[in-house]
C-alpha cells in the first residue's frame, strides 16, 4: 500500500533529553505514547515518562509508588541469593516481582502543535495506591461536554488494569478507580453517548485460550461495564498476527465510527491499521485494514529502547486531517498526518 501517512519534518517532537527526571532519584529511559487534548486553545498531551533509578554500587534499585504517589526506592543486594535479576525488566526478589522502570504521566502544552514545554502550575499524574504501585501508563483522553476521561493503566504486583479519572481544568482530577480488572489495557471510551450509553473499546488478555483481541463494552455512568462483546481479533499472516489494541477514541464519520489500532505480528514489529464501526452499533465492524496505514519506516521508529514500533493514543481532527501523536521505537514522540477520506477508501468506504 502507498504509505498515507505525513511525518512531520521536525520528528522526534520530544525526546528523553528533552525532559528533566521527576526526581533526583531517577533517569528517563524513554518516553511513549502521549494522549492528546486541546483546553484552552492548546494542544494538550499527557506522556508516558519511564524512569529508571540510580543505581548504587553492590545494589539493584526499584522504584514504586507509595500511597500518595512518591517515589520510594528498594535496594537488592546483587549478592542476594533471594534475587533473580535475570531479566533486565522485571526481577523478583524472594518470589515478588518488581519492575526496574515505572511510568508516570507527563502534562505538556503547546500552541503550534509541534514546541511543548510543561504548562506552569499543572502537576504530573504518578501512581497512587495498591494496584498503581508500579505505575500509570499510555493515557487515552476523551472529553464529553465539559469533561475530560483519562484512561490508563495501572500497574502493580496485582496485575494489569484499567483505571479512569476525570477532570475538567487540569488541576483537579477525580479518581474513579479500576474500571478493567486485570488482565486489560488500551481503553478508549467514545467521545459521545450512543442510544444513551456510554460506549469504551478495550483489550483483555487471554494467553491460554483466545488472544489478545479488541473487545467493546457499555456502561450507563462511564465506571460499570457490561455487555461485552469481541469485535477484532488477530490475523495470521498479517501485520495484527499477534495482538491488537485501540489507539485513541474513535473518531465520528458519516461513514462510521473510525478507530486506527495498533496491532504487531510474533516479531513485535508495531503498525497501526483503521477499522469502521457501525453508528448506531458500533459492537457491528463495518470494515478493517488488510494492509496497514502507517508502519515503522522511519529511523527513529526501528532504532530506539525498542524498535521497529509505531503506536499511537491520541490525536487531533481538523476537518479532513487527523493530526496523529504517537510514539516511535518506544522514546520519542512524534507527530504525522492523515486524511480521514483516504483512510475510509483503504477500507472500500
Amino acid at each position: 500500500m502507498k504509505n498515507i501517512s505525513k511525518r512531520n519534518n521536525q520528528n522526534p517532537l520530544i525526546s528523553p533529553k528533552d525532559l528533566e527526571p521527576s526526581n533526583e532519584n531517577m533517569i528517563i529511559e524513554c518516553l511513549l505514547n502521549p494522549g492528546v487534548f486541546e483546553f484552552n486553545g492548546k494542544i494538550g498531551l499527557l506522556v508516558r515518562v519511564a524512569e529508571r533509578t540510580v543505581q548504587k554500587e553492590g545494589l539493584l534499585s526499584v522504584p514504586l509508588y507509595n500511597d500518595f504517589g512518591n517515589v520510594e526506592i528498594l535496594d537488592f543486594n546483587l549478592n542476594d541469593p533471594k534475587l533473580d535479576a535475570s531479566d533486565a525488566r522485571v526481577i523478583s526478589y524472594d518470589g515478588i516481582d518488581y519492575l526496574t522502570t515505572i511510568s508516570h504521566l507527563r502534562l505538556l502544552f503547546s500552541e503550534d502543535g509541534i514546541t511543548f514545554k510543561e504548562g506552569k502550575n499543572y502537576l504530573s499524574l504518578f501512581g497512587e495506591g495498591d494496584y498503581e504501585s508500579y505505575g500509570i501508563e499510555d493515557c487515552r483522553v476523551s472529553k464529553i461536554e465539559d469533561t475530560y476521561y483519562l484512561t490508563y493503566t495501572m500497574v502493580s504486583p496485582n496485575g494489569v488494569g484499567v483505571g479512569l479519572r476525570t477532570t475538567k481544568d487540569w488541576k483537579n482530577f477525580e479518581k474513579k478507580g479500576m474500571i478493567f480488572s486485570p488482565h486489560n489495557k488500551d481503553c478508549a471510551i467514545f467521545e459521545e453517548k450512543i442510544n444513551g450509553k456510554y460506549f469504551a473499546l478495550h483489550r483483555p488478555s487471554s494467553p491460554e485460550l483466545g488472544g489478545n483481541y479488541i473487545w467493546i463494552s457499555e456502561s450507563p455512568d462511564s465506571i460499570h461495564w457490561g455487555n461485552h462483546k469481541c469485535i477484532a481479533k488477530t490475523r495470521d499472516g498479517k501485520f495484527d498476527s499477534k495482538r491488537l489494541g485501540a489507539g485513541a477514541a474513535p473518531i465520528k464519520t458519516d461513514k462510521g465510527w473510525l478507530e486506527i489500532y495498533h496491532g504487531a505480528t510474533e516479531a513485535n514489529r508495531y503498525c497501526l491499521g483503521a477499522i469502521l464501526l457501525d453508528l448506531e452499533d458500533p459492537s457491528i465492524v463495518i470494515a478493517r485494514s488488510e494492509l496497514p496505514i502507517m508502519e515503522p519506516i522511519a529511523s527513529y521508529e526501528q532504532t530506539g529502547f525498542f524498535g521497529n514500533v509505531v503506536f499511537t493514543n491520541g490525536h487531533i481532527v481538523d476537518g479532513d486531517t487527523i493530526k496523529m501523536y504517537y510514539g516511535a521505537s518506544d522514546e520519542h514522540v512524534c507527530l504525522a498526518s492523515f486524511s480521514m477520506n483516504q483512510i475510509l477508501k483503504t477500507l472500500g468506504q
